[in-house]
């Protein structure tokens, strides 16, 4: 069964790079009388990032507690031509039946939603499936369309008229996510939206005095982005704005665009704001308490832990003024230090998995890295369940931690991203894995 399985996932391009996403033998089950608490939450997450961003971006101070870099705010003072920053997002999460907390918010350009679909689509064709239905109500969910209907709705509150708008799926060609943008140009293709794959610096930016003239044989032509010769109206924005950052001039034709507002980009460069891991510094700190709801500040005590920027401060924690590096170093078996804007687990450190020694380097190394920013964040729960796992010899049982991750698409939640680790981090970066989700519950409990 794993071989075949594995060859069924390179057929369908799911895979990471040369490796195949999933080598676990089973989904993960999401009970259908949790999933109206995640999409709650879920929801409400999205409405405070898109607020934060709004917010921040004409507030220098909320921008300096997010840290982020003089280059950041530049391009996220850009007016992008609509409103919504996050037009994609998703939020990594622990599930367990008396808690829902959040590790992290992925507001920039959150990968998985080809290879979520593509998964559950392989694991339901399975007869095993059959089985499991005869006694349950089993059902995934669909993210790839609701992602083409978020990106499109946003295309539309940009302005944009074209039906349907010629699309861009844009990264760099080398990125180990690229068989994820082929699955999605496929699939948006196939539901009616043109869409190609495109590397920044192989797009072109022609402003209104190099197009005048120019003939168009069936094809649009105009000041604006062109890929392949033929003029973009929406950009799905992969690349990540701390590659922007760090090769502007390769990327200077999708920026001037963005700029002139003569192309449509989702997520807009706003999205850096909530992306940000002091952002749950805003929601969970004192100075900022003002901005949310009743409702809001309980769901943010519930679910979002205790955040801080690490430096040298007095902090509220737990209704009780402490100082900050002290109060890290006496319980390290309690936080996690963690780079502000990084991927893929990199420099994070569990204090309750690393010695004393070590700690103290990384708070040193956070103060000393302030303008960077990194963030303590208090520990959380997590969950583990044993999952079946093909291996060099053949099938084995382990204990894994599961990093369950919803995707909310312009407020909505439309999916999940569920990911496996045998250590406390969960991403496929680190050598982690994922699994399809499905929405289980007895046969009156759920409907499609």
């Amino acid at each position: 069964m794993c071989g075949r399985l594995s060859a069924q996932m390179r057929e369908r391009r799911l895979r990471f790079g040369d490796r195949v996403i999933c080598p676990f033998l089973r989904p993960f089950f999401l009970d259908a009388a949790d999933e109206s608490r995640v999409r709650g939450v879920a929801e409400m997450l999205w409405t405070l990032g898109e607020r934060v961003a709004r917010m921040a971006v004409e507030t220098p101070e909320m921008l300096a507690n997010l840290a982020l870099s003089d280059a950041e705010i530049r391009l996220a003072r850009i007016d992008p031509g609509y409103a919504t920053a996050s037009t994609a997002a998703r939020a990594d999460a622990f599930i367990l039946p008396g808690s829902l907390q959040f590790a992290e918010y992925n507001a920039e350009s959150p990968a998985g939603a080809g290879y979520s679909q593509g998964l559950a689509e392989l694991f339901d064709a399975e007869p095993v499936m059959a089985g499991f239905r005869e006694r349950f109500d089993a059902r995934f969910t669909r993210p790839v369309e609701a992602l083409l209907d978020a990106l499109v709705a946003s295309y539309r509150e940009w302005g944009g008229t074209a039906s349907p708008p010629r699309m861009a799926i844009v990264d760099w060609r080398d990125v180990p996510t690229f068989s994820e943008f082929e699955i999605l140009r496929d699939a948006f293709t196939a539901l009616g939206v043109p869409t190609v794959i495109c590397d920044p610096r192989d797009l072109e930016y022609r402003p209104s005095d190099v197009v005048s003239g120019v003939a168009g044989t069936g094809s649009r032509v105009g000041p604006g982005l062109y890929a392949n010769g033929e003029r973009i109206d929406l950009v799905y924005r992969r690349v990540l704005i701390n590659d922007i950052v760090a090769r502007e001039g390769e990327c200077k034709a999708l920026l001037d665009a963005y700029a002139g507002k003569t192309v449509c980009v989702a997520n807009t460069l706003r999205c850096k704001m909530p992306h940000k891991k002091a952002f749950f510094a805003v929601l969970t700190g004192e100075r900022y308490a003002s901005l949310f709801s009743a409702q809001e500040r309980e769901m943010i005590r519930r679910h979002v832990p205790w955040t801080a920027l690490v430096e040298e401060r007095r902090v509220t924690i737990g209704g009780q003024h402490v100082d900050l590096v002290p109060h890290l170093r006496a319980r390290r078996d309690q936080f996690v230090i963690k780079p502000n804007d990084e991927y893929g687990g990199t420099g994070v450190t569990l204090g309750w998995d690393t010695s004393e020694r070590d700690w103290d380097t990384a708070i040193a190394r956070a103060i000393a890295e302030r303008d960077r920013g990194w963030v303590a964040q208090q520990r959380i729960a997590v969950r583990r369940e044993i999952f079946p796992v093909c291996d060099a010899g053949g099938m084995t049982m382990r204990d894994m931690l599961v990093d369950f991750a919803p995707y909310i698409f312009r407020g909505k939640l439309a999916g999940f991203l569920t990911r496996l680790s045998a250590t406390g981090l969960a991403n496929v970066t680190s050598g982690g894995g994922q699994v399809p989700a499905f929405v289980v519950g007895q046969k009156s409990e759920v409907r499609s």
